[in-house]
């Protein structure tokens, strides 16, 4: 709307049920295209009725940004430019639902985003536009997210004006392919044999979703990114060690800290409040 475009109308997700009380709440895009007017398409997936509302409207261009779902080769034809897709990777490195996730666990030191022609394939469509982001030691995939939906909605804005201008040149990619798969429960499972390094990615991998987590005692035990502790090499695999008002635990290489932990059925609590609740720390293994 700020850079001047026509939007014609707002595919997102049907409301869905949000808090305790399950109210249904429509999703933050649906909600901001209400308070500008504009037409709202409420569907989970582009389904013959959603194409035939699509091809009703004959808009210029699509504009596609993490919708989580295939379009069908006829909606793909009804604009005239095509769908343009702002995807959270330098493609064709981590096509798929979670490339921010996977680059974090991967221990990529450069992700960005690219705009491109969407088609029939898994994010396999010429590029238009790139930006990069560096991936800081401490970076989570919710902060580095959140950098990139605002750099990325610039990059989307200019494209488009690119397209419309007749100044955009598409480019296949080119590169060593990578899949981004959705995350899982189980992406989250910490490894205590694993490198700490590997360790402290994954945490931040996963935070804030699916969450990181280990069990104790057959529970699961939520986490927060861990801090890493190479000066501290004894400490072996899940065990669990304090040092001052620190809890470390040994992984396959030097130990981390621990930040913050979530027993089940508690809130999350500083991880020193929680050890002190153990009556024998030495005696935690995390499996």
């Amino acid at each position: 709307m700020a850079a001047g475009f026509e939007i014609v109308a707002v595919l997102t997700r049907p409301d869905a049920p949000v808090g305790r009380k399950r109210v249904l709440t429509p999703s933050p895009v649906a909600a901001r295209a209400a308070e500008l007017g504009i037409d709202i398409i409420h569907a989970s997936r582009v389904d013959t009725a959603v194409t035939e509302r699509i091809g009703e409207i004959r808009p210029d261009v699509a504009a596609i940004v993490a919708y989580g779902g295939l379009v069908p080769r006829v909606a793909l034809d009804i604009p005239r430019h095509g769908w343009i897709n702002l995807h959270f990777s330098l493609l064709p490195a981590w096509r798929g639902a979670a490339p921010v996730q996977r680059a974090v666990i991967a221990g990529d030191d450069i992700t960005g985003a690219v705009t491109f022609q969407l088609e029939e394939g898994l994010d396999t469509g010429p590029v238009i536009g790139t930006l990069t982001e560096a991936v800081g030691p401490e970076d989570t995939s919710g902060a580095l997210l959140e950098r990139l939906s605002h750099s990325g909605a610039v990059l989307l804005a200019q494209t488009l004006s690119a397209i419309g201008s007749g100044a955009a040149s598409p480019l296949p990619q080119e590169g060593e392919v990578s899949l981004a798969p959705k995350l899982t429960i189980d992406d989250g499972r910490i490894d205590w044999s694993e490198p700490a390094l590997s360790v402290g990615r994954r945490a931040r991998g996963v935070t804030p979703e699916p969450g990181a987590w280990t069990t104790l005692d057959g529970q699961r035990l939520k986490l927060e990114p861990v801090r890493l502790r190479p000066d501290v090499t004894d400490v072996q695999p899940g065990q669990l060690a304090l040092a001052g008002k620190s809890v470390l635990v040994g992984t396959g290489s030097h130990a981390v800290e621990l930040t913050k932990v979530q027993p089940a059925g508690k809130k999350m609590m500083a991880a020193a409040d929680w050890a002190r609740g153990q009556a024998s720390l030495e005696s935690v293994v995390f499996q």
